[in-house]
């Protein structure tokens, strides 16, 4: 059974691993403001791009972020080291060979 606790954020909940969410979602908190980071997202775009996700929900997100913002942001570049790790160690794509010998790519 999963435990969540309860945050001052209205929508707000932390997981068993100390992870924030959004109450009635999936969205983590992270996830959230990684698309304002690499996209340069509005409150209304996330909206748009996040239908499921109420403007409430959205803005309690926003400032549970502003409010844990060195924490979160850690966590945001653990994730990015992660994943540019794992591309570093996959190697390069036969697609992008071939493409890169055809002179289609840098």
């Amino acid at each position: 059974m999963n435990q969540t606790t309860t945050t001052e954020y209205k929508h707000i909940l932390v997981d068993e691993h100390n992870v924030p969410f959004i109450e009635g979602s999936s969205m983590k908190i992270v996830e959230l403001v990684t698309s304002v980071h690499a996209y340069g997202w509005s409150p209304e775009e996330l909206h748009f791009q996040y239908p499921h996700l109420s403007m409430s929900q959205i803005y309690s997100a926003l400032a549970y972020y502003w409010e844990h913002k060195e924490e979160i942001d850690a966590d945001m570049k653990r994730r990015f080291d992660y994943a540019e790790r794992l591309r570093k160690e996959a190697g390069e794509s036969p697609l992008a060979k071939r493409l890169r010998t055809q002179g289609l790519i840098k």
